[in-house]
């Protein structure tokens, strides 16, 4: 997709005939309405007419709330994970470990220019109970800040763009928050000169006043849940539900849905341990990683590799892309097997900041 077209990305509303059907059919065969086939990687729930089918019975939240344990690393039979037949050590075959194959990545990065994309949460900080609280190390800031100086490198993530930027504090990154639908780029002191300084790119700027709405709501019907924690992320409402009992997750996923079924142009999509509610528009963490090609100037070059690591079901997108592109690498960064578009893998971000200091 061409930078221009991109800037004239309209909002997409699913059709409503089609988007019940597939939900029905997923939600009847893996009990879970977060499986791939929407934006973002997940069946979305854009429609009212679809949440008045939820609204009718138990099961539909029940399906919900299966979801919500398949995030859940205690979970790990779950739909987000490999079959009970696939073992760890074949998964591994497939993934392998991108610090025993770096002599291979490197061979591959040879003579081309590498672009660094990189999560956040579970990639470059570990993943703790406090979203707010999630710190990166001041050793992960310093690999970041070295990667920099040799490559474009991006922050991708779901997190508000401000609060991403607040926690690295490395002026000459270029920060994709809200999944993607927020990016801006560093305003001076790059040594790149493909691409534009200083880019601001919002595809969903007119969704604003809405997810403000939305926000507050939530805060209030989130209230007579212990442990719930309403994040807004600018451009997405998210729900942490990681320091809430499991036997709330039902009562949860109501006050959720209570407030969704107001919003028909809004989904609904699933991340690690949090429901995360945003436009219904065909931009993504994919997307995002396109736009920065672009922007850059690499979009159709032929000696440019791009690298995205990242963590959660989220980054399936971007790990998509580079698969489909045949160009770039996706590594995983997960200690429990799942399904997924990368090539490599590393167990926890100690070992995302070994590779990229080797």
């Amino acid at each position: 997709m061409r930078l221009k077209e991109m800037r004239k990305q309209n909002v997409v509303i699913s059709d409503a005939k089609s988007g019940i059907n597939m939900a029905i059919k997923v939600s009847m065969s893996n009990s879970s309405l977060f499986s791939s086939a929407a934006p973002g990687g997940y069946i979305s729930i854009p429609r009212k007419k679809l949440l008045k089918k939820i609204e009718t019975g138990g099961a539909r939240i029940n399906a919900w709330v299966d979801s919500m344990k398949a995030s859940s690393p205690t979970h790990i039979k779950s739909s987000g994970s490999i079959s009970a037949t696939e073992d760890q050590g074949s998964w591994i075959l497939h993934h392998p470990s991108a610090l025993s194959m770096f002599e291979q990545i490197t061979n591959a990065s040879k003579g081309k220019q590498i672009v660094m994309f990189l999560d956040y949460d579970g990639t470059l900080s570990p993943i703790v109970d406090d979203p707010d609280r999630a710190f990166m190390s001041d050793a992960m800031r310093a690999t970041v800040r070295d990667v920099a100086r040799y490559f474009p490198t991006a922050i991708v993530s779901g997190r508000c763009r401000d609060k991403v930027y607040s926690f690295v504090r490395l002026a000459e990154l270029y920060y994709a928050g809200s999944h993607g639908m927020d990016i801006k780029g560093p305003a001076k002191g790059r040594k790149y000169k493909k691409g534009n300084q200083g880019v601001l790119f919002q595809p969903a700027s007119e969704f604003l006043p809405m997810i403000d709405e939305v926000y507050t709501t939530l805060l209030e019907k989130t209230k007579s849940t212990p442990g719930a924690k309403v994040e807004n992320n600018k451009f997405c409402v998210s729900v942490h539900f990681r320091c809430v009992d499991e036997k709330s997750w039902s009562a949860l996923a109501e006050q959720v849905r209570s407030v969704l079924k107001e919003y028909p142009k809004l989904l609904l999509t699933q991340g690690r341990k949090v429901l995360e509610i945003r436009p219904t528009i065909k931009w993504d963490k994919g997307k995002a990683l396109e736009f920065l090609l672009e922007s850059l100037g690499f979009a159709d070059c032929n000696d440019v590799l791009p690298v995205y690591i990242g963590d959660d079901r989220t980054d399936e997108d971007a790990f998509k892309v580079l698969r489909e592109r045949g160009q770039g690498l996706g590594i995983l960064v997960s200690k429990i097997p799942k399904d997924t578009n990368a090539s490599y893998s590393l167990q926890e971000p100690s070992e995302a900041r070994t590779f990229a200091n080797t």
